[in-house]
């Protein structure tokens, strides 16, 4: 605990600085929430982007705003010590209201989620979040670890029989025996992989190419990450395309190195997949971009120009045809030293090194 607390006290000293005498700070995102707490979850319905609780912070003071349905098991189980508590009645949700206008005052109120009167985060202050801290990079790692042992096991035991509902419940109780929340679980077998870039899991058999795709959410981090498994020896067409993947997915991973420009590393893979004679492939589906707090934090567009750094994590998932390559990878080094190292990769995955760097293979079972 004494290492959370030095790293919210740490977040909240960043925040300050930023906010200045005059401003207020209300955290409302369960990526938010975990970032300014190191790690904690206000998740109960895990489809939704805010919890049970949010923050505010003062130029003064730090609270945890929740209800006295969830105040207890928050203090007991999830929060440091740096955060005052406040409870209101679950019947009563203009109490919150209250004790938030009683505190910030005059102060000019910001959020990650703005409501009538707020100011959202300008984008200096959101990069606090993107940038990750030691603590924080040694939780990654040990997210990453767990979702590549929980892939790996699901797809060592499944078979062609199974059914992609049955492929994506096997990897969802796999990530959560392992303390982590299946943010996304989509499952696929042959037939469905050739036609759909998000291919959600249907009663439909898998037949002999199956594909398993998690973004795994620990400590509010996700690891995101994508596998195939073929029972059977894979067929040369089927090999052809994931190893084309491959070679244009290299290309976007040799420029992730800090100064990098999103939008730079966008058109290097457009450019790759058009050599290549897919003119038309980075249409079908977003390319990744950086990933942390938010499945997403930013999405590689055209027009997006912002600058890796060094710290910043990011998971590309490029895709052809029954065929996608992804993984989620910190961005190291310098510019002249550069370096990437991939947290979601198990020691017991079949690889190939593709330009220098290894990459999972369809595995042949």
């Amino acid at each position: 605990m004494d290492e959370r607390r030095e790293e919210v006290a740490a977040k909240l000293a960043l925040l300050r600085n930023h906010l200045g005498t005059q401003g207020a700070l209300r955290l409302r995102g369960t990526d938010w929430f975990s970032w300014a707490t190191a790690g904690a979850s206000n998740s109960v319905l895990l489809a939704r982007e805010t919890g049970v609780a949010e923050i505010l912070v003062t130029p003064d003071g730090a609270w945890v705003l929740t209800d006295e349905i969830d105040a207890q098991r928050l203090m007991d189980e999830e929060l440091p010590d740096n955060f005052r508590v406040f409870q209101s009645r679950w019947t009563e949700p203009e109490e919150r209201e209250e004790f938030v206008r009683d505190h910030v005052g005059p102060c000019e109120l910001w959020s990650d989620r703005p409501l009538e009167g707020e100011r959202p985060i300008p984008y200096e202050m959101a990069q606090y979040k993107r940038q990750l801290m030691p603590t924080e990079i040694r939780r990654y790692r040990k997210i990453g670890q767990l979702a590549a042992e929980a892939v790996t096991e699901v797809l060592s035991q499944a078979e062609p029989t199974w059914t992609e509902l049955e492929l994506a419940g096997a990897g969802a109780e796999a990530l959560w025996k392992r303390g982590l929340y299946p943010s996304l679980t989509l499952a696929a077998g042959r037939r469905r992989l050739q036609l759909y870039s998000h291919p959600t899991p249907t009663a439909e058999p898998l037949g002999d190419l199956a594909m398993l795709s998690f973004s795994a959410r620990g400590f509010g981090l996700h690891a995101n990450l994508t596998r195939f498994v073929s029972f059977g020896r894979l067929d040369e067409d089927t090999r052809q395309i994931h190893d084309t993947l491959r070679e244009i997915e290299a290309e976007a991973l040799q420029y992730c190195i800090p100064g990098s420009r999103l939008d730079q590393i966008y058109d290097t893979l457009k450019k790759a997949y058009q050599r290549r004679g897919y003119t038309d492939a980075i249409d079908v589906h977003h390319q990744g971009g950086l990933t942390g707090y938010r499945v997403r934090e930013i999405v590689a567009t055209p027009m997006m120009g912002h600058s890796l750094v060094r710290n910043e994590a990011v998971a590309w998932n490029p895709c052809l045809a029954g065929a996608r390559s992804e993984d989620t990878f910190l961005v190291l080094g310098n510019e002249q030293t550069p370096h990437l190292e991939n947290l979601t990769l198990s020691n017991d995955w079949p690889v190939v090194e593709v330009g220098g760097i290894k990459r999972p293979l369809v595995w042949e079972r």
